[in-house]
């Protein structure tokens, strides 16, 4: 949607609505996100972004095999299920009982099982120093109104040494309307806006919550929980790449970036 529609703007909502909002919008929606972006993303595939950068290509796990993983916020889990091909050990978490119905459909069908937990991205139900690993590729950091409260938890069930590594898009394109054509190139907000984006139903229901942080913001975030930033990557709209995915697309993509991923380090 466009800021222009009805029962779309920029608001403060409580923690508690953008809950509610979060699992209620992914367990009705994830069969019709299945149906459109499936295909792109694969069963045993681990694309970071709708620019379509691989893991297998971009290496910001580091070496992952015989080492454990969790992913915070694995919808179908097809990055979970690649990194177990890999070798990992990996335990994939999402909120939504509707994304992990499609991620026990991936691992029936391609044969490759992980474990699947729906656990809150903010109380996540391991122990200290769990893994060596924790990412996510579009997961419950945009959608959690307490980002700070999240890096501590990651930080919590990593081990010293491991890595923290997430994707989200990029915050200068909080300045544009979600328009993946001209309309999508004209500022219209302010970067340092930080309310949320907020659908509500006609009855003034909170359906969906999308929340903004600064590129500041992540990094004070992340030195706080006690994190190391290792790496800012900006990926870039390769040529070959010709989808539009709701606000991404190749006319915006070659003009600005859509992602962000951070890629950090416990010490």
């Amino acid at each position: 949607m466009s800021d222009d529609d009805p029962g779309v703007g920029r608001r403060t909502v409580t923690d508690a609505e953008a809950r509610r909002a979060s699992r209620g919008w992914w367990d009705r929606d994830a069969d019709a996100y299945q149906a459109e972006h499936g295909a792109f993303l694969g069963e045993v595939d681990f694309r970071w972004c709708p620019e379509g950068l691989r893991e297998a290509d971009a290496h910001l796990l580091g070496p992952v095999a015989g080492k454990r993983l969790i992913e915070v916020g694995a919808g179908a889990a097809a990055a979970s299920r690649w990194l177990a091909a890999a070798g990992a050990e990996v335990v994939a978490t999402d909120l939504s009982a509707g994304m992990l119905r499609h991620a026990v459909t991936g691992n029936t069908a391609s044969g490759v099982r992980v474990p699947l937990v729906q656990a809150d991205a903010l109380a996540l139900p391991f122990r200290d120093e769990s893994f060596d690993i924790a990412f996510t590729a579009f997961g419950a950091v945009p959608f959690v109104a307490d980002s700070a409260a999240l890096m501590r938890e990651v930080f919590r069930v990593v081990r010293p040494g491991g890595r923290w590594v997430f994707a989200v898009t990029h915050p200068m394109r909080w300045i544009f309307l979600d328009d993946p054509g001209e309309g999508g190139l004209v500022a219209v907000h302010s970067y340092f806006d930080r309310r949320p984006y907020v659908e509500t139903t006609a009855a003034g229901v909170v359906s969906y919550v999308e929340q903004h942080r600064t590129l500041g913001d992540r990094i004070r975030e992340l030195v706080g929980a006690g994190f190391v930033v290792e790496d800012l990557v900006e990926p870039e709209w390769p040529e070959s790449n010709l989808q539009v995915w709701g606000q991404w697309s190749p006319l915006r993509g070659r003009l600005f970036p859509g992602t962000v991923i951070f890629v950090t380090a416990r010490p």
